[in-house]
C-alpha cells in the first residue's frame, strides 16, 4: 500500500471513530500549530482552496404557488420575515410537485402588500406544465455583499463553527467562526475570518480528523483504574 493511500485510510477511520464517539473531545487538546500536509498529501485528497470574501450571498425562499388560466403568471401568499426580502425582478425556479425535472424560469413582476404579509405574483418565460396548477416555487434572494465562505468549508461541532485557514503552504490552523446569514452556497461570518484569508473547502473533513489525530497522540493519557 502506498504511503498515500494509507494517510487516506487512517485518515477515514479516525474521522469515522470521531463520528460514533461521544465525548472524546474533551480527552483531546488542540495543536496550536495546526496540521500541516505535504504537496502529495494535498493532491492525494484533492484538497481546494477558497479566499474568504465579501460576495453576494443567495437563499432560496421556498413556498407553494399556483398557475392563471393563462399558464403564465404564478402566485403565492408569504408572511413574515420572508416577506420582507420580496422584490420585484428576483429570479424564480419553478416546477409542478408531479414532475420536478420540468424546472421553468421565471421572475418576480409583482409584490402586492396584504394583511401580514404579501401575494407575489412571477411571470413564466416559457408556457407551465399542461393541467398543472399547483408549482413549488423557489424566489432567488441575494443579500450583502457580505463577508463569506462557501458551506463546504465549515464543520459544525455541536454549536460551534470550524474552518481550517492556510497559514502558510502545507499548513492549516482551525479557527472558530460566528455565522449570520446561510445562503445555499455560501454562509456570512461575522467574525473569526478576514478578508482574502484562504480556508480548505473540499478536504476540510479530512484536514480536521488529522488534526483531532494529532491532538489525541499530544494528549496525556488518562491514569488507569486500580
Amino acid at each position: 500500500m502506498t504511503p498515500n493511500r494509507m494517510f487516506l485510510l487512517v485518515l477515514s477511520l479516525v474521522a469515522a471513530q470521531w463520528a460514533a464517539a461521544q465525548g472524546v473531545r474533551e480527552h483531546t487538546r488542540i495543536a496550536p500549530r495546526g496540521t500541516t500536509v505535504t504537496q502529495e498529501q494535498a493532491e492525494a485528497l484533492t484538497l481546494t482552496l477558497s479566499p474568504a470574501s465579501f460576495r453576494l450571498v443567495q437563499t432560496w425562499i421556498r413556498t407553494a404557488g399556483t398557475i392563471d388560466r393563462t399558464e403564465k403568471v404564478l402566485s403565492a401568499a408569504l408572511s413574515g420575515p420572508d416577506a420582507a426580502l420580496i422584490k420585484v425582478g428576483q429570479r424564480v425556479r419553478a416546477f409542478p410537485p408531479s414532475s420536478k425535472s420540468s424546472m421553468y424560469q421565471a421572475f418576480v413582476t409583482r409584490v402586492i402588500p396584504r394583511a401580514g404579509g404579501i401575494t407575489v405574483e412571477a411571470s413564466l418565460a416559457s408556457t407551465g406544465r399542461r393541467n398543472s396548477v399547483l408549482y413549488v416555487m423557489e424566489i432567488v434572494v441575494e443579500r450583502g455583499p457580505f463577508l463569506s465562505v462557501p458551506n463546504e468549508a465549515i464543520i459544525e461541532e455541536g454549536e460551534r463553527h470550524i474552518v481550517y485557514v492556510q497559514r502558510q503552504p502545507g499548513q492549516y490552523v482551525p479557527q472558530e467562526i460566528h455565522t449570520g446569514v446561510q445562503g445555499e452556497l455560501l454562509t456570512q461570518v461575522l467574525d473569526g475570518v478576514k478578508d482574502g484569508d484562504q480556508v480548505v473547502t473540499f478536504g476540510s473533513f479530512f484536514i480536521d480528523a488529522e488534526h483531532k489525530l494529532k491532538g489525541t497522540e499530544q494528549a496525556p493519557q488518562d491514569p488507569m483504574p486500580r
